[in-house]
């Protein structure tokens, strides 16, 4: 049984299309110029569609409304894939390998281990918690 029904049909909205065309702007402009502050060579390929997406954006928005839902759709189908794949990689490289440490290690440290001698399995505290008095009228 899944945790997430993937084969529901969600509508996803995302940023405007004015927005869409200031960051893709603004981020191919980086790209663009980020050599030149180093002292070397503009490139001209990332620059030219910059100034395209923020001539669309300012002039004509409506026109960046398929690319921003195609934007869209590519980062929902990286995370379907991403998400599982770097949560996967967390648990197996350090959660599997701490687990297996410790049992290697004979450390219990949820006290999981039967034992047949004990009357109960209740674990004192100390000190006792509060006043059961003051549990009575919570609210």
């Amino acid at each position: 049984m899944a945790i997430e029904n993937l084969e529901r049909e969600e509508h996803l909205t995302g940023s405007t299309d004015r927005n869409f065309g200031f960051v893709m702007s603004a981020f191919l402009a980086i790209v663009g110029l980020w050599p030149w502050a180093s002292g070397g060579v503009v490139r001209v390929w990332a620059l030219l569609p910059a100034a395209v997406f923020l001539i669309f954006a300012l002039l004509r928005p409506k026109a960046l409304s398929g690319l921003n839902r195609l934007w869209m759709r590519l980062g929902v189908l990286l995370n379907r894939i991403v998400s599982p794949v770097a949560l996967g990689a967390v648990f197996f490289l350090t959660v599997v390998p701490i687990g297996a440490i410790m049992r290697l290690g004979g450390k219990d440290s949820l006290r999981l281990k039967y034992d047949a001698a004990a009357k109960s399995y209740w674990i004192p505290r100390e000190p006792p918690g509060p006043d059961p008095q003051t549990l009575t009228n919570q609210f």
